[in-house]
């Protein structure tokens, strides 16, 4: 795998990532009982991005290592991703 394609691929799956683990221990302004004027009633109260980008991280990790290795390993076989069968029999 080149290093252009590990990125890539690591860049989407952070991405992938995040918006799982944004919705994660959100509580609205509603819920808290204190609505900010001007904002809308179901914004967050505290987002915590940078907590959110660290867990983000850790995980995209994780699964980046174990896609990597999954591929540079041969450990899933290319056959099953043929669409056209073999016509040189």
């Amino acid at each position: 795998m080149s290093i252009v394609l590990s990125i890539a691929l690591f860049f989407v799956i952070w991405w992938m990532t995040l918006f799982a683990v944004l919705p994660l221990g959100v509580k609205s302004q509603f819920e808290g009982g204190e609505v900010v004027p001007g904002t809308e009633a179901g914004a967050p109260q505290r987002p915590m991005l940078l907590k959110k980008a660290g867990i983000t991280t850790v995980i995209a990790v994780a699964i980046f290592t174990c896609v990597y290795l999954v591929v540079s390993k041969h450990w899933m076989p290319h056959q099953i991703f043929d669409i056209v069968p073999d016509l040189k029999q």
